[in-house]
């Protein structure tokens, strides 16, 4: 465990928190948008492999787009018409994709400096205060986000809100993976699941309908293992450049959603998650620009897998709601455990019982 400074921002420094959990897993995170900045695992030959995507400086997480690592919010994703209701009220939010919101807007989370709640041998709880319209949302939120590193290659990500207004809270974290090593270029070889049979149709802006439609026998179908890159060119991803969806996850509590494989080093990726939908984005906007180590990043060179609650839900009611009742606190877990074709995953729910890595 090690804390040091990564610069300032605003005036105020931004930490730098390293943290080295079992089996060869370690961090680096970062106080500016409570950024996962690495996530180094070991690879079938043994060596360490940084699958996550990040910058070498705190100047590149202020000036560029993306998002790497952070954690976004107010409200992850898209709000229709940049007007959240919310008890009665319609609030105006500030627009930055188009005439909607994306993010939280232009100074979502992901713009600002989280400070150190707390900090223990395997994990760190990063704390931001939101006070009341902070972009246009109700209510003085306190919100926190916490990195822990668990036997068998595991990093949680727990979520916690509280507010004193009825508001809308939707958070995860916007990190770019790829499983071959962040610096191996595209990740379009590598293989994805995703344990759902629906996803939430949309516009060419985005903005969902408000129907589920099945996958089954469309580009968008990862019911079995399949690679990235494979159907990426499917007119139905045209609008988006590729895969920018949200898929709506089945069943309650902490369960698996996807699985990630790189045929290249051997590592897989299983997410859990607590929360009812997982956008898959495959960088499709990623501009060509400077990374970490002297890496150059590219169009499609990493995979986000969001886990949140679905596109414009304030406006759709048959949607699950991200309305946070004043008093009431948001809980929200997503876990990653990381494996070598050697070791098949087993997941255990809520419930304790065993789960394969590979069921749907």
């Amino acid at each position: 465990m090690c804390l040091s400074s990564f610069g300032e921002s605003g005036g105020r420094s931004v930490p730098l928190i390293s943290l080295q959990g079992p089996d060869g897993l370690s961090l680096e995170a970062i106080g500016y948008g409570a950024a996962l900045r690495r996530l180094t695992v070991p690879d079938s030959g043994g060596r360490p492999t940084d699958v996550c995507l990040g910058y070498d400086t705190l100047r590149e997480y202020e000036e560029r787009d993306g998002c790497l690592g952070a954690v976004v919010g107010r409200c992850a994703n898209r709000i229709a018409g940049a007007a959240l209701p919310v008890g009665g009220t319609v609030f105006p939010l500030t627009a930055n994709e188009g005439p909607n919101t994306l993010h939280g807007g232009p100074s979502g989370f992901h713009r600002r400096v989280w400070e150190v709640y707390e900090l223990n041998g395997r994990s760190v709880t990063f704390r931001l205060f939101s006070p009341h319209l902070d972009g246009g949302f109700p209510g003085n939120l306190e919100a926190r986000v916490t990195y822990a590193l668990l036997e068998g290659r595991r990093l949680s990500v727990s979520y916690e809100a509280v507010c004193d207004r009825d508001t809308v809270v939707n958070l995860t974290n916007h990190s770019y993976w790829n499983l071959s090593g962040h610096q191996s270029g595209s990740a379009l070889s590598q293989i994805l699941t995703l344990y759902a049979s629906r996803y939430t149709p949309a516009g060419p802006d985005g903005i969902p309908t408000g129907a589920l439609k099945s996958v089954a026998g469309s580009a968008l179908d990862f019911t079995r293992p399949t690679a990235l890159g494979e159907r990426i060119d499917d007119p139905l991803l045209a609008a988006a450049r590729g895969y920018d969806h949200n898929y709506a996850l089945p069943a309650r509590g902490l369960r698996p959603a996807a699985r990630l494989e790189s045929p290249r080093t051997g590592i897989s990726m299983e997410l859990s998650t607590t929360l009812p939908g997982l956008q898959l984005y495959t960088a499709n906007y990623l501009t060509e620009r400077p990374g970490k180590d002297g890496a150059v990043y590219r169009e499609r060179d990493g995979v986000c897998l969001e886990t949140q609650f679905y596109p414009d839900a304030v406006h759709r009611p048959g949607f699950p709601s991200p309305v946070l009742r004043a008093g009431e606190r948001y809980r929200h877990r997503s876990e990653y455990r990381f494996s070598l074709p050697e070791q098949e995953p087993a997941f255990t729910g809520e419930n304790g019982r065993g789960l394969s890595g590979r069921a749907l």
